[in-house]
């Protein structure tokens, strides 16, 4: 039984080092903020929040973008390229000119999203509520095969 006891006590003060060391994740909020031109690559924004920020040409490339709200959001010509994007909220956002190469957009909401110019190669656009005339104009565009989940850009946006 004292043994027992010896093992769960390692058990315990194993958890509690690990627990002080470990890096935890904290959603941030930056809604309504001026992020012209920041740099976020490579950064785990999990769950964060950037309703209505300008983030005009900020650079969010290869970042850890899952459930962030990017709702009415300006990311006019900001590098997403490889950036997870999964179940974002994109709707209401302006990703004009935008480098979405090889982003993994899957169940993102983007129904009133604005794409104009935006780079989709190897983008995946899976489960993403588009409009259709947006997802017409992103098949004009769309090639590529997205190297993280291994989808054709143009299969994920149902085109013809």
């Amino acid at each position: 039984m004292s043994a027992m006891k010896g093992l769960i006590c390692s058990v315990i003060v194993l958890f509690a080092s690990w627990m002080m060391f470990a890096s935890p994740v904290f959603a941030l909020d930056y809604n309504r903020e001026s992020l012209i031109g920041r740099d976020f690559s490579g950064q785990d924004l999990t769950d964060s929040e950037f309703t209505k920020a300008n983030m005009r040409e900020s650079n969010l490339s290869h970042a850890y973008l899952v459930g962030v709200r990017f709702f009415a959001t300006n990311l006019e010509r900001a590098n997403l390229e490889g950036a997870d994007l999964r179940n974002s909220v994109l709707d209401s956002a302006r990703l004009v000119r935008a480098n979405l190469k090889d982003a993994n957009l899957e169940g993102a909401f983007a129904a009133n999203t604005k794409f104009e110019g935006a780079t989709i190669d190897g983008a995946d656009f899976t489960d993403v509520e588009l409009r259709p005339d947006v997802q017409k104009m992103l098949c004009a565009a769309a090639t590529g095969t997205n190297p993280t989940t291994g989808r054709e850009t143009r299969e994920t946006l149902y085109c013809d």
